[in-house]
């Protein structure tokens, strides 16, 4: 498995994809080094992660794929180490996420040492659950 920042040659991959983002905005994402490609060993696509920032100041991750194949191989849980350790080298303290309170990703993530922070309810929506974690 490798994990690269995203590149142009990537954004068909992505927009086909993460239907969670604007196409307007996975170009600029890109050129900000904000979307991770993560790649197996013959080089093919099998996921992304994509972060921005809360309050423009606190790494948000927004978005971590990987392909079914794939799961439950520990690939995700190297991403999200990967991340943060670079967000730890940037001078960041905290770390944060989020996750609908009907997926079992919350697990996931509290297996990380994140720790529940807040809520967001959205009117139609499932709780969404705020997770952060010191780095």
């Amino acid at each position: 498995m490798k994990i690269d920042y995203a590149t142009e040659a990537d954004y068909e991959y992505i927009v086909e994809c993460d239907r969670h983002i604007l196409k307007s905005l996975v170009l600029s994402k890109i050129h900000n080094n904000e979307i991770y490609i993560i790649r197996n060993q013959v080089n093919q696509n099998i996921g992304w992660m994509r972060y921005g920032y809360f309050w423009d100041n606190t790494p948000f991750m927004n978005m971590i794929w990987i392909d079914e194949g794939y799961r439950n191989s520990g690939i995700g849980k190297t991403v999200v180490l990967f991340w943060e350790d670079l967000m730890k080298l940037r001078g960041f303290k905290l770390v944060m996420t989020s996750t609908l309170a009907n997926e079992e990703a919350q697990h996931f993530y509290r297996k990380l040492g994140y720790i529940d922070s807040g809520c967001l309810l959205l009117e139609g929506e499932p709780l969404e659950i705020i997770l952060t974690k010191k780095i």
